[in-house]
């Protein structure tokens, strides 16, 4: 049975829509989530991501990672105990927000439209979904250190970030955390979440982008596999769901927590998969 938080939350839907619009978390060009009215400030731009995990005879994890060349600076790193998608910021430091440990921790965050009870505070009650997400990835934090956080302290967004998380383990122990609106323990066959929100998808409708059905596609490809699931069925999934343009899928990556191998593509190309292995 799922284990589960949810903080009671204003639906989005409920402010002035004409100011309402998809928010990215830019890189190069800072902004406020909020105006002094409480309200979203607009941008149209959009990013997107897909993550799953499947547990199956091996514990399976795919990530897609879709982004604007012209306003993120990622590079991907090995290290012994790391891979991960580096993300270049302000500080001058490639943070690992996307990524897989040696330990089996495999984390990642995903943009999601924002909520004024997740939105940022800095106080010692206060945890930011990006500082959990990175520190899981970092193995600082273990997962059950991970839920005790969620349900100890508010997690909220980074300052100028709206996102939602996934993280899991080796086992396959699955942690869904969404600031403003809660968390879930998740189990069942697989777990999946792209850019909406999954504990409370009435409170992101409204932000549908028309035609992404990512999530929909993927489910109904993950429904179709029994017990055996392996890093090719992983990548078929991907590449179903995969983005082009401005917007591209820029880098998929598949754990196999059983082999404790990383497999991974850049820019679609899905037929040359590369492999790293943690020694």
């Amino acid at each position: 049975m799922n284990r589960q938080g949810l903080q009671k939350c204003s639906p989005c839907f409920l402010f002035d829509t004409d100011r309402l619009c998809i928010v990215l978390w830019m890189e190069k060009h800072s902004y406020q989530q909020y105006d002094k009215s409480n309200k979203y400030i607009a941008r149209k731009e959009k990013t997107m991501c897909t993550r799953f995990v499947y547990r199956g005879d091996d514990t399976t994890t795919g990530f897609n990672f879709e982004i604007d060349l012209a306003v993120w600076d990622h590079k991907i790193i090995t290290e012994k105990d790391r891979f991960y998608i580096g993300i270049l910021r302000p500080d001058g430091v490639r943070h690992s927000y996307h990524g897989v440990n040696r330990n089996g921790n495999v984390g990642t965050l995903l943009y999601v439209h924002g909520n004024p009870e997740g939105a940022y505070q800095d106080f010692k009650g206060c945890m930011t979904i990006a500082d959990l997400t990175e520190q899981f990835v970092q193995a600082k934090i273990s997962f059950d250190d991970a839920l005790q956080i969620v349900q100890e302290r508010k997690i909220v967004y980074a300052p100028d970030a709206t996102m939602q998380a996934m993280l899991s383990d080796q086992q396959g122990r699955t942690l869904i955390v969404e600031p403003g609106i809660g968390w879930r323990e998740d189990d069942g066959r697989y777990s999946l979440i792209t850019n909406y929100s999954v504990l409370a998808p009435e409170s992101t409708m409204p932000f549908l982008v028309p035609g992404d059905n990512r999530y929909e596609r993927a489910a109904q490809l993950l429904n179709t596999y029994g017990k055996q699931f392996t890093a090719t069925d992983a990548f078929s999934v991907l590449q179903a769901v995969r983005q082009e343009g401005i917007w591209a899928t820029r880098v998929s990556f598949v754990y196999s927590a059983k082999e404790h191998t990383v497999y991974y593509v850049e820019n679609n190309h899905f037929s040359q998969i590369e492999r790293y292995e943690f020694s």
